[in-house]
């Protein structure tokens, strides 16, 4: 799997980061111990859920009005 960037996250909507993280988690339970793969799988997981908790903590804020 190559590693998707923060950049490449930025123009994506929550359901296709949704469907990021399950393809990037399926590429993790697939890859080899220790692979290239793996870290990639990893790096990616890790930069869509930072994604994710930015735009909802975004939308959080907006709903109480800060």
């Amino acid at each position: 799997m190559k590693l998707i960037t923060h950049y490449e996250l930025a123009s994506k909507s929550i359901l296709e980061l949704r469907g990021l993280y399950r393809t990037a988690f399926n590429a993790l339970v697939q890859s080899a111990p220790e692979s290239a793969g793996q870290r990639n799988a990893l790096a990616s997981l890790e930069n869509i859920s930072k994604e994710l908790n930015r735009r909802y903590a975004a939308q959080l804020q907006m709903e109480a009005g800060l």
